[in-house]
């Protein structure tokens, strides 16, 4: 582990947890994989990776009774910066279209949608795709990034904010859709930053050093 910043990986039983955790050392976090929500509660940073099904990783959150869900609440309640990967992002709404009894974190205004069907079009969508800025870009992590940058995506669904200042970095597959958001300590992208190379890696640093 490097002298950076403390961060602490959410392990809500889904997600790549090592490739989050080698690609945050990479970029100079003093990095932990935790569980438990008394070392959840207590991060400096903290980041929630998420694979597979919204409804999967809400049931992580309530693990043991909730303590989980109320230790990462507690963490962005109190201004500590917060990163969501991929349903570690959709966790911050309240509800999916994938799982509709699931419940979210309730932390944005909006809801996580389908990418809609069209003739030709591949769904989930996986693949390097390139995203442009947002009203969000202007403050946290993509503060950084330029129009154009690519990232690995391997996804069926979307954040759609109810505000359009919340959204941090956008793409298109089929018709734009959003990809990034952000707002005050907290931000979360649906594409994988640790899968993304350079790109990913930098918006991993300036999460890090802020």
């Amino acid at each position: 582990m490097s002298a950076g910043a403390a961060v602490v990986v959410a392990d809500l039983g889904s997600g790549n947890l090592r490739s989050v955790e080698k690609a945050l050392d990479a970029v100079g976090a003093r990095v932990a994989i935790s569980g438990d929500a008394d070392a959840i509660g207590r991060a400096e940073k903290l980041v929630v990776p998420g694979q597979g099904a919204f409804g999967a990783c809400a049931a992580g959150l309530d693990r043991g009774g909730g303590a989980i869900r109320q230790a990462v609440l507690d963490v962005i309640r109190a201004g500590r910066p917060f990163f969501g990967i991929c349903i570690g992002m959709q966790l911050l709404f309240a509800g999916s279209d994938e799982n509709p009894e699931a419940r979210g974190l309730d932390v944005l205004p909006g809801h996580v949608r389908r990418l809609a069907a069209a003739p030709g079009l591949k769904i989930p969508h996986m693949g390097w795709n390139a995203t442009r800025r947002g009203p969000a870009a202007a403050n946290g992590p993509a503060a950084g990034l330029a129009d154009g940058s690519f990232f690995y995506f391997v996804h069926s669904y979307y954040p759609d904010p109810a505000r359009a200042q919340d959204v941090a970095l956008s793409s298109q597959h089929g018709a734009d859709f959003c990809c990034a958001v952000g707002h005050d300590n907290v931000f979360g992208c649906q594409f994988h930053p640790e899968k993304s190379q350079a790109a990913g890696l930098a918006l991993l640093r300036s999460f890090v050093a802020a």
